[in-house]
């Protein structure tokens, strides 16, 4: 498995990736769905080129294997030493497989390299069971 950041040809896929994940019927696959809370797209690629051109030092890290896209996460500076950490996706089909937590210790040894001390992220507060997943790994409820 490789982590490395998306290149602006590779937006399309991470829009989808990050879809499929989220939204519709694809997304009920795995267990990080919400498809039951919101409707629409989650994000498209117009967005992520705008959102990186907009946001100096932001990345969206993406993880192959195989050569296969399989995970990403969006990263941003938030301050002096806090990063934000948003979009942690893993591919329906492959949830469940230890894989987005490679890519969160990923995501933590990227920004720590940049001086991050703290990552801040928001998830939807009905989201028990992956609020719980973070949890577990560390993360704090902050309110």
């Amino acid at each position: 498995m490789e982590v490395l950041p998306a290149s602006d040809g590779e937006l399309e896929g991470v829009a989808a990736l990050v879809n499929s994940a989220y939204r519709g019927e694809t997304s009920r696959r795995g267990w990080t769905t919400e498809a039951d809370y919101l409707d629409g797209q989650r994000i498209d690629a117009k967005a992520l080129r705008d959102d990186l051109a907009a946001t100096p030092g932001a990345v969206m890290l993406l993880c192959r294997e195989a050569g296969d896209m399989n995970g990403c996460v969006w990263l941003e500076p938030a301050g002096s030493d806090v990063w934000y950490l948003g979009m942690l996706t893993v591919l329906p089909d492959l949830q469940d497989r230890g894989i987005g937590r490679r890519l969160l210790i990923s995501a933590e040894d990227y920004v720590r390299e940049r001086g991050a001390q703290r990552l801040r992220m928001v998830v939807i507060s009905i989201r028990d069971t992956l609020i719980a997943w973070y949890q577990r790994r560390g993360y704090r409820l902050t309110g």
